[in-house]
């Protein structure tokens, strides 16, 4: 193994180095592939199966908070990862270890068929380990797309569902909301439900609708057959099969409520699994899900901040996530914390559309590059971009840590006592480069 290295990440871009793409979105080679190891894909315990482009992952964190709060163990497969890849493969409530997940894609490599990309091999070692320990559900999330996916191997799955769908990854799914929607629809199956979140525009729907039609998925569209509604006190679940007065959940921000009406709706319709009231109540009070409107309390990037000060993060990188994202900035609007940015992007990403909505509640803005991303724009083209959204307060950094004590070094005496919130945030591989810095875990 190469010194220094994380082995697990060692032996995946094993596979990378093998194979001529990084992403290669054709199902034949890893389907060769699984049927030599005996189809473990055909052999999980039921699966729940959710696509979209914002919130599938918090929907997938509520659904194993609602399920394990019931009682029922989970095997989940997310992705990307923040900090280290057995993050992505959650065997029965417990990251995957090294030595498992190792010894599974050894065999994956072993078994004959052409090369696969690292994704196909990370999602390979999910279902092979997912067969060896038993648990009552498997909760899988779509890596991108849906049609075309390499989860989408499953053919019997026991629900699916679609979150929000927004625009991202065009150059492999369309250039257009309803063309996205057509292939995160690809993992509808024939008499199997489907649940469709709320959608930015009716053409989305008609799209889901019409999908679901085509492959004979028994749909459930938000609005329709199901809603969530905010209360003072939550929200309220009007679901298909019961009606639910619940309070707000542990994750931060009201787009929270949707993804979990969407897990909630999935867990009725499966009509296997019981979760009552009190599990769905303790699910909401427990569930965690890192880099998502997450706040530091403690660590390295912590502790240089001044008494008061607080830090969050969240991974949100495209128009919609940063709509949400700037819904929370306009209720932390209402209190007496300045807000200041920590900004890093990818290259290939808007960042117009992601900084636009956020630029009325920001004072200043300090811009990184994406540490240990070769994909990502630097911290001068990063400063340049927040400058034309009228940002007046820009300047570029060179770690996210130099930024934060560039923010609290230029605090004007005035101002010395009042404190501050800082937000990092543009994209989820920055959110995972913060929570390395700050020497932050994930259990």
């Amino acid at each position: 193994m190469t010194e220094g290295r994380d082995p697990v990440e060692v032996a995946l871009a094993h596979f990378g180095q093998l194979h001529s793409k990084t992403i290669d979105l054709t199902l034949g080679r890893l389907a060769t592939r699984l049927g030599a190891l005996g189809h473990p894909e055909r052999r999980l315990p039921p699966v729940f199966h959710v696509a979209g482009t914002n919130g599938k992952g918090s929907t997938i964190a509520l659904l194993r908070a609602f399920l394990e709060a019931a009682g029922h163990p989970c095997h989940v497969f997310t992705s990307p990862h923040l900090i280290r890849v057995n993050e992505s493969i959650r065997v029965a409530g417990r990251l995957i270890a090294d030595d498992e997940l190792l010894a599974v894609l050894a065999e994956i490599e072993a078994a004959p068929g052409e090369p696969i990309t690292s994704f196909e091999a990370l999602t390979a070692a999910a279902f092979l380990a997912f067969t060896r320990t038993s648990a009552d559900a498997s909760l899988i999330e779509v890596g991108l797309g849906g049609r075309t996916d390499a989860t989408n191997l499953i053919d019997r799955p026991l629900v699916t569902a679609v979150t929000r769908i927004s625009y991202d990854h065009q150059r492999f799914l369309g250039d257009s909301l309803a063309a996205i929607a057509g292939e995160k629809a690809g993992i509808f199956k024939p008499g199997c439900p489907a649940v469709v979140a709320e959608q930015p525009e009716e053409a989305v729907s008609e799209r889901l609708i019409a999908e679901a039609d085509r492959v004979g998925a028994e749909l459930f569209l938000h609005g329709r057959d199901w809603c969530v509604i905010a209360t003072s006190a939550g929200f309220r679940y009007h679901g298909p099969v019961r009606t639910l007065e619940l309070p707000m959940p542990a994750l931060a921000g009201r787009h929270q409520l949707m993804n979990a009406g969407t897990a909630l709706a999935m867990l009725d319709l499966s009509r296997r699994f019981q979760t009552d009231e009190t599990a769905v109540r303790r699910g909401l009070a427990s569930v965690v899900w890192p880099g998502r409107l997450e706040r530091l309390t403690e660590g390295a990037l912590v502790e240089v901040l001044p008494v008061g000060w607080e830090l969050w993060l969240d991974g949100a990188h495209n128009d919609s996530g940063a709509a949400a994202l700037a819904d929370q900035l306009a209720v932390w609007g209402k209190t007496e914390l300045a807000l200041d940015l920590v900004f890093g992007v990818r290259a290939d990403k808007r960042t117009a559309d992601i900084l636009t909505p956020l630029t009325p509640y920001v004072s200043k803005l300090r811009a990184v590059a994406i540490p240990r991303d070769s994909a990502s724009a630097t911290a001068d083209a990063a400063a340049a971009a927040a400058r034309s959204t009228g940002i007046a307060d820009v300047q570029p950094a060179a770690s996210i840590l130099e930024a934060i004590q560039s923010l609290v070094a230029t605090q004007s005496p005035v101002d010395s006592r009042a404190p501050r919130r800082i937000l990092i945030c543009g994209s989820l591989y920055l959110a995972g480069a913060a929570l390395r810095e700050n020497g932050s875990a994930i259990a």
